[in-house]
Formats: structure tokens, sequence, C-alpha cells
């Protein structure tokens, strides 16, 4: 009889534990994503259109041949990318505005923005 008890007491740990993830599974799976590449000091697209009150992910790549750094001061993010590595960020629900990005080590090229509506 103890395995027994020792088999349901897995069974309601393992249950317990996809109860418990499930809700961030499906979470992930409708998060909006955008997608940035830096290259050659820029980054393309150079504005990102988002719906206000909306959680979302940025991947961002870089194709380029240094290393690039992804960067809101407004937001408080920052990534930094080697050549040819790519990473994401998420964003919590923003209010409608401007939120500007930039390459710390491209000052002058690497700008983009998010528009939010």
């Amino acid at each position: 009889m103890n395995t027994n008890r020792f088999i349901l007491d897995q069974l309601a740990a393992v249950f317990a534990a996809a109860v418990f993830l499930l809700p961030t599974v499906a979470q992930g799976a409708d998060l909006l994503t955008y997608s940035v590449v830096a290259r050659a000091g820029r980054f393309i697209p150079d504005t990102l259109n988002v719906p206000a009150g909306v959680r979302f992910k940025i991947v961002i790549r870089n194709e380029g041949r240094d290393a690039i750094e992804f960067e809101s001061l407004q937001l408080r993010k920052e990534k930094v990318l080697a050549p040819g590595a790519a990473s994401f960020i998420v964003i919590a629900p923003l209010k409608p505005g401007e939120y500007e990005f930039f390459d710390e080590f491209h000052p002058n090229t690497g700008r983009t923005r998010i528009v939010v509506k």
C-alpha cells in the first residue's frame, strides 16, 4: 500500500507543476513579437508601431561585424549582442507615445523608436 501512496504523491506533484506552468507557456505563445536587425551600425526597421496597453517582445539580431548595444533609457532596457548573436527583450504594456532605442556603440546611426498608439 505504501507503493501506491508514493505513486499517487508523485502524480499529484507532477499535476501541480503542470497546472502552475501551463499559464506561463500559454502567455508566452500569445506574446506579440517584433523583430529588429542590426546591420552596418543601423537598426532595421527604424520604427516599430505597437498597440498601447499590450505586453510584447522584441527579437534583436546582430547581423553586423561589430558588437551592438540595443538600449533605451526611457524603458530602462539594454541588451549587448556580439556579431552574429540574437536575443530578445520583453516590454511591459506602454502608454501611447514614442520611446527611443539607440546603439551606444554606433550613436550617430544606430537608432530606432517604438511608436505606441
